[in-house]
């Protein structure tokens, strides 16, 4: 594609004004929200979709998120069942992503054919100010190239977006740091194909229950679909090889991340706070003292393991409780799936 030039915006009242026209006629825009950055475009328009693609290098069988500023706005994408409905009132604005039934509207394009369609509504006021200046819903995967950690900061997206789409708005910080729950509604159970900051058991709280896809935590098959995206491909991947190591008692995964450390060159062990000085001169990065915080900073930790050319990186698990299990299912992706269990 041809190289243009990029322009970063304080996300203020102008420059989301200036965004939304430019969706309008058919241009992207990178955008804030809550959870990672976004690659914006008009999600009903062939065009602009197959341009979202393009810049992000992202494969064409990996369907897109799309965007709405409000609950109503679904209607005329899909058909929302009684509990999607319930579900909307509980969690939007926010980082639930519900799989429904879609309207011939939506392009196959943006659904990679699939007969659903993946909406959300997100909970960030550039990211609402955008959708109702643009007038139109927006299809927004997260604003990397396809296979790299996700941008949490204006800064992350520019990286891989310089010269390959025309805006981004500068909203700070993402709070949440992974992508959000995209939960199937159209059988008898919601199911979650890919965990997020709305947890499983938020979800049955208001559902009564929720089940997890069996796909959250290990690789597709050959020839197996994805019907959500963050499933198929190789994602959030930092250039350095990747472990994980995880298990109940932490002495064994102490010892285990520094008989790994100790065998490498030029590596990094990723850990929770409380062990930082379990690991003496070793190389060591905080990753927080909870599951939350580890998520709000994770694709930030991977991303400077690139900066610092870093080539071994080994990062300490958290149990798939909570947001845990999100954490867990990106650390996992990020390490094509070379965890060790201790």
């Amino acid at each position: 594609m041809d190289r243009i030039i990029t322009r970063v915006l304080p996300a203020d009242d102008e420059s989301i004004r200036l965004g939304g026209e430019m969706i309008a006629r058919g241009e992207l825009v990178g955008f804030p929200t809550e959870t990672v950055y976004g690659l914006g475009g008009n999600a009903l328009s062939d065009r602009a979709v197959r341009d979202i693609f393009a810049a992000k290098g992202r494969p064409a069988d990996n369907p897109l998120i799309v965007h709405v500023a409000k609950m109503e706005e679904a209607d005329s994408l899909c058909f929302p069942t009684d509990l999607a409905k319930e579900l909307m009132r509980a969690f939007w604005p926010g980082p639930l992503t519900l799989l429904m039934k879609k309207k011939p509207c939506v392009p196959d394009v943006t659904t990679a054919s699939l007969d659903t369609v993946a909406v959300r509504c997100p909970m960030h006021p550039a990211a609402l100010g955008l959708i109702s200046a643009a007038g139109v819903p927006i299809a927004a995967p997260s604003g990397n190239l396809s296979g790299r950690p996700s941008p949490t900061r204006a800064a992350h997206m520019l990286e891989d977006m310089d010269g390959r789409i025309p805006l981004i708005l500068d909203g700070g910080d993402c709070r949440v740091g992974v992508e959000s729950t995209v939960l199937s509604v159209t059988g008898d159970e919601p199911v979650i194909f890919r965990p997020g900051g709305i947890t499983r058991e938020d979800i049955a709280r208001v559902a009564g229950k929720c089940a997890v896809a069996d796909s959250v935590m290990r690789p597709l098959k050959e020839g197996e679909s994805a019907p959500s995206p963050g499933m198929k491909h190789r994602h959030y991947a930092p250039k350095g090889n990747m472990t994980v190591v995880e298990g109940a008692d932490a002495e064994k995964v102490i010892r285990k991340l520094k008989e790994l450390y100790d065998a490498s060159k030029n590596a990094c062990i990723l850990c929770h706070t409380a062990h930082l000085k379990e690991f003496g001169a070793r190389r060591v990065m905080d990753l927080g003292d909870s599951a939350e915080k580890t998520a709000h900073v994770l694709f930030a930790a991977l991303r400077e393991m690139d900066d610092e050319h870093i080539s071994r990186i080994l990062c300490e698990g958290w149990s798939e409780n909570g947001v845990g299990l999100a954490v867990m299912n990106r650390m996992a992706r990020a390490a094509a799936f070379d965890i060790v269990r201790v």
